[in-house]
């Protein structure tokens, strides 16, 4: 299915560069050119609406039934503090990078874009990106309100806490039947997402078409920029995580990434982490990471560690706004940063989840959710990069966790200490 939709994806990226250029040679004048690419926005259009009408259920559902599922609110305990402790730090490298590329780089400068008029936006007003109008505007004053125009941040806020209050009384039966609830509605809204992404194929034609019609074969070259400094930026996050991995693993880093190349590999043919999970699992095993330890934490890491993924909504954001020309002051790339990392904490795991977190961030930030389509166009070839940067970040955090429990073990074995035991 996943291969089916790729190359649909690909087979519309050709056929609209191809319309598109034959509309751009036909037109008779700029005029002409801009009307007919606005009926090709149409069914782009209507694809980013049905992005937009899965976001606030999605999140919300996917977020409360993780929180929901705990044990208990300190169920993680010494490692589960350490290994968020490692993801966090990672997140931040990696969407700091994505933003100092994307900065550097400018991939998407020059293209001059125009965002379609009266394009709705749901963030903060623009020149008053302080702390207090931060703080404030994360907390809701109507869940409803906040579905309705989409704020991913204040149904972030109240999922937490709709979460937290689920976990903490679900073994009340009265409570057990909401949290059933909302636990069958996470595969309903995974599989309505799978529909949604199979009208990717016309947005991305839509999205060419359009953009060729206007701009000409032109725009192709920023096509090729974007993904040339897209991998660029992974390649350093490569060596920043596998000189990481040296710090705390030594030379057992390079017998580390022999161990998982085949999970990446898989990882990167398929551009799916949960393709490569099964293999990945098994080589950590083999490779003497504790069986304990690689169950608690990579299924945490493929929530809550993608760090390709992380990089690419960072580095996809700038873009957009390059493209389009909107200015973002330092102040708001840092607040847009902090908000990245915590909504793709809430939809990880989602298909497509990067495309999706930067579909419900952009409109916060004035970002022309038009701009989506456009990346999309090509996402197949930057995600194929970033799930295989996903796996190789696990995989080091993984083995890092594991010795730093296992060096803690062998403390308490020294001292004469079950190392099993909690200690008082």
């Amino acid at each position: 299915m996943n291969n089916r939709l790729t190359y649909s994806i690909l087979g519309a990226m050709v056929l609209g560069v191809i319309v598109g250029y034959a509309c751009h040679v036909g037109a008779a004048d700029a005029q002409s050119a801009q009307a007919t690419a606005d009926y090709f926005s149409i069914v782009t259009e209507i694809f980013l609406r049905l992005i937009k009408m899965i976001i606030a259920p999605l999140v919300f559902s996917t977020l409360v039934s993780g929180l929901a599922g705990m044990d208990s609110i300190t169920a993680a305990g010494r490692i589960g503090a350490r290994t968020i402790g490692w993801f966090l730090c990672a997140s931040l490298i990696s969407l700091g990078l994505g933003l100092t590329l994307a900065n550097v780089l400018q991939p998407g400068a020059g293209l001059h874009l125009v965002a379609a008029a009266g394009e709705p936006v749901g963030g903060l007003e623009s020149g008053k990106l302080t702390v207090r109008n931060i703080l404030t505007h994360a907390v809701p004053t109507s869940l409803l309100d906040a579905m309705a125009h989409n704020n991913i941040l204040q149904i972030l806020t109240f999922s937490i806490f709709f979460g937290v209050a689920l976990s903490t009384l679900k073994s009340d039966p009265r409570v057990k039947a909401v949290v059933d609830a909302i636990d069958g509605t996470v595969p309903v809204m995974l599989r309505l997402t799978d529909y949604v992404m199979w009208v990717a194929p016309l947005g991305v034609f839509g999205a060419l078409a359009s953009v060729v019609t206007v701009r000409g074969l032109g725009v192709l070259v920023t096509y090729g920029k974007l993904i040339g400094s897209f991998y660029l930026g992974l390649a350093l996050l490569w060596a920043i995580l596998i000189g990481i991995g040296y710090a705390f693993l030594g030379k057992r880093v390079g017998a580390l990434l022999k161990a998982v190349r085949e999970p990446a590999l898989l990882a990167f043919s398929t551009a799916s982490s949960e393709a490569a999970y099964p293999r990945l699992t098994e080589r950590l095993v083999a490779f003497g990471v504790d069986k304990k330890v690689v169950g608690f934490t990579l299924p945490l890491g493929y929530a809550f560690n993608l760090d390709g993924s992380m990089m690419y909504q960072s580095f996809a954001a700038i873009f957009i706004a390059q493209a389009f020309g909107v200015e973002m002051p330092l102040s708001q790339q840092v607040a847009l940063l902090l908000v990245l990392m915590l909504s793709s904490k809430g939809i990880a795991g989602v298909p497509r989840a990067a495309v999706v977190v930067v579909a419900a961030v952009a409109p916060m930030f004035d970002l022309p959710v038009a701009g989506v389509a456009l990346i999309l166009a090509i996402d197949q070839v930057l995600d194929m990069g970033r799930t295989v940067t996903n796996v190789i970040g696990n995989s080091v955090a993984t083995a890092v966790i594991a010795k730093w429990e296992s060096a803690r073990a062998a403390t308490r074995c020294l001292e004469g200490i079950d190392p099993t035991s909690t200690p008082t």
